[in-house]
């Protein structure tokens, strides 16, 4: 027994999903989902803001064979805190089949990170949800952006869109390529043309080292499962507008889901809406998250 028992509220990922009607193109990559323990084996972190249920490597194996995907991008759980253990496991259990990206703390060493980069680690994630996470000192984030740097790591940032105004100017400082969780979680019932989502528009204009992934439609929508439709024109414009900047991900588990547990049948049947074309859903699936999390591969076959 793991001694860990998930939060009242909790909702447990689908255990059935339905058969997506899309096949992604051969070598697509889920940029974006997570591992939960089994809790036995890897604890939750005291400091843990919730308390999840199990979801291992080898569910989250099988749920991307069944999607018909190839690869994974494994993001560390703020349940794990800085205790990358899990994710490493599911990274060296992969087959080289999947990448991390970490939460670290200032304090580590540059020898624990070439490990975690050994391990398949391409990244650090800064969390500035507050309800999440405690405050960041800013200071110590620039330094340890600056270390990371040279491993060719990116930082990947979740924050939601009424804190960009506060964040622009340190964002738009970090030394590394910038990935923006989410879109940077507008609020979809406002126009794409508002001020608010074209502030975020204008933070990837003008940086060309800031990516979004146009992921979690169910942390976004209003109007529900399963097409959530308002969430479309949103994604749709990040991706026409930056078609070599994008990356798409489940969110497999999908932590911290209150109002529904969405069908990740039905979220990958959501990728020919947000980008129509093959040649943009070829980009946002293989290409660029090839690009970003496995260069050495991508450039072999095309170097020559």
């Amino acid at each position: 027994m793991s001694g860990f028992t998930p939060d009242a509220d909790w909702l447990h990922w689908q255990q059935a999903p339905r058969k997506p009607a899309y096949k992604p193109p051969p070598g697509a990559v889920d940029a974006h989902c997570h591992v939960f323990g089994p809790a036995r084996d890897f604890p939750f972190a005291p400091e843990r803001k919730y308390t999840p249920c199990d979801a291992s490597r080898d569910q989250l194996w099988a749920l991307r064979d069944y999607l018909g995907f190839s690869r994974n991008v494994i993001v560390q759980a703020t349940c794990h805190g800085s205790d990358n253990r899990a994710l490493v496991d599911a990274l060296e259990h992969s087959a080289g089949l999947a990448r991390g990206v970490a939460t670290v703390r200032p304090e580590i060493t540059d020898a624990e990170l070439r490990k975690l980069h050994q391990a398949g680690v391409r990244g650090v994630r800064f969390n500035f949800v507050k309800r999440l996470v405690d405050a960041l000192p800013f200071d110590s984030l620039h330094s340890l952006a600056a270390r990371i740097k040279p491993l060719g790591w990116h930082i990947v940032i979740y924050f939601e869109a009424q804190e960009l105004p506060e964040l622009y100017d340190f964002f738009t400082r970090l030394p590394t390529t910038v990935v923006v969780d989410h879109m940077g979680r507008p609020d979809v019932s406002k126009s794409v043309e508002g001020e608010e989502f074209q502030l975020f528009t204008r933070l990837l204009r003008e940086h060309g080292n800031f990516w979004s992934k146009v992921s979690c439609p169910e942390r976004l929508s209003l109007a529900g499962p399963d097409t959530y439709d308002d969430v479309v024109p949103f994604a749709r414009h990040i991706v026409e507008h930056f078609p070599e900047r994008v990356l798409w991900g489940t969110d497999w588990p999908h932590p911290n889901m209150k109002s529904h547990m969405p069908d990740d049948g039905a979220l990958v049947d959501m990728i020919p809406r947000i980008a129509p074309a093959p040649e943009l859903q070829y980009k946002l699936l293989v290409e660029n998250p090839m690009k970003l999390y496995w260069p050495e591969e991508w450039e072999a076959p095309h170097g020559a």
